[in-house]
């Protein structure tokens, strides 16, 4: 009798124990499928530079995957010189419109065109740009990023960025003036893609110097999003004297 009521005990151990082992086993695998999920969701890091920063702002350096080191015609002109004077002419110029489909335009007429910089965001950015492009490598771009702290969770940036090719300048207006707030889960996009749009754009970018800007294709899609102008293309020859190009 006795015999029978240890086996008994035996058996209960043993399945308690083969329990045991599932669920520790199937616990590993959880935590093993969540770690390579993170993983996998993780925000990849651009590598990058920086030649300016500060607590709301910053100016760096980008490689940018689209120049292929075995093709030589991808380069970008870089390094190259500019004179603070120059960049400040450049970015002063660049202004912002609101997009207006023909119907706002039907009851609201044509939007103003306002500077895509305020002054005091131009005093930061000029020695920043002129610095970034006289370091910059032929892979690289240089991007900018302003923000003004609204709350602790949201802020109004104004980002993008910036290379040149041969004598034309592309100027990217990633953001302009638009709110963001830092998502419960906390990963800041703003930042980490300065060149990014955080919304579909709302906005056309103008170079005051009309034919100074070298006018690029664009597909419907980029129409229906107001994403058309969103990049500028300024032919430098046309701006500036020979000589200093």
């Amino acid at each position: 009798m006795k015999s029978k009521v240890e086996s008994k005990k035996v058996k209960s151990g043993m399945g308690m124990a083969e329990s045991n082992r599932v669920l520790t086993f199937s616990f590993c695998l959880f935590t093993f499928s969540l770690a390579v999920f993170a993983a996998g969701c993780a925000i990849p890091q651009v590598p990058s530079r920086i030649v300016y920063e500060d607590p709301v702002n910053f100016v760096r350096l980008e490689t940018d995957g689209n120049v292929l080191p075995e093709w030589p015609p991808s380069y970008f002109a870089h390094p190259t010189t500019f004179t603070e004077q120059q960049i400040r002419r450049i970015l002063k110029s660049i202004t912002v419109q609101e997009h207006r489909v023909r119907l706002q335009k039907w009851f609201q007429g044509e939007a103003p065109r306002v500077p895509v910089f305020r002054e005091e965001e131009i005093d930061l950015l000029v020695p920043q740009i002129a610095e970034a492009l006289g370091l910059a490598k032929e892979s690289e771009r240089v991007t900018y990023y302003l923000s003004q702290p609204q709350t602790s969770i949201k802020r109004i940036i104004t980002s993008g960025g910036l290379y040149l090719k041969g004598t034309e300048l592309h100027f990217i207006l990633g953001n302009w003036q638009m709110v963001y707030g830092i998502p419960s889960y906390g990963m800041i996009y703003d930042r980490r893609y300065p060149m990014n749009p955080t919304v579909s754009k709302g906005f056309d970018v103008y170079y005051e110097q009309e034919n100074a800007v070298v006018h690029q294709s664009t597909s419907v899609w980029d129409w229906l999003l107001a994403n058309v102008k969103d990049e500028l293309v300024i032919d430098l020859a046309k701006v500036f004297p020979a000589p200093t190009v």
